[in-house]
């Protein structure tokens, strides 16, 4: 039986995942074609916010996610205020986590403050999960 964790399972919503689970070569796998939008989003939904315990997908921080041909992803995000100093963790774990991703090549984030986040942002979910009505 094959033991290995393939994509699908490490970014099930289910199984908690370490950026060790996501193993490949640093520019993602070359025959897993074109990353996708849907797979970009899926891995950063395993990037927590620290003090919040909501991932940042939900939370509504990824503004936007731009994929070219060559495999690099360009992700606009922000953060909950202009001062939280948690930036460069969630740049770490966004790397860490989209490194496994078949087709990313490589990722730039960058922080953007506008238009600046407000709860409203949140995905139903996140918001009942912060007790958010």
């Amino acid at each position: 039986m094959d033991e290995s964790i393939t994509h699908e399972q490490a970014t099930s919503e289910d199984a908690p995942v370490s950026p060790e689970a996501h193993q490949g070569s640093a520019g993602g796998d070359p025959n897993g074609g074109p990353a996708t939008e849907q797979a970009v989003l899926d891995a950063l939904k395993h990037v927590v916010d620290p003090e919040l315990g909501i991932n940042i997908v939900d939370l509504g921080l990824v503004y936007d996610v731009d994929i070219s041909e060559s495999g690099a992803i360009h992700i606009e995000y922000t953060l909950t205020t202009m001062g939280c100093p948690i930036g460069p963790l969630i740049e770490q774990q966004m790397q860490s986590f989209l490194e496994g991703v078949p087709g990313v090549a490589s990722v730039e984030a960058e922080m953007v403050l506008r238009p600046p986040w407000t709860p409203e942002m949140m995905s139903e979910e996140a918001k009942a999960s912060l007790g958010y009505f």
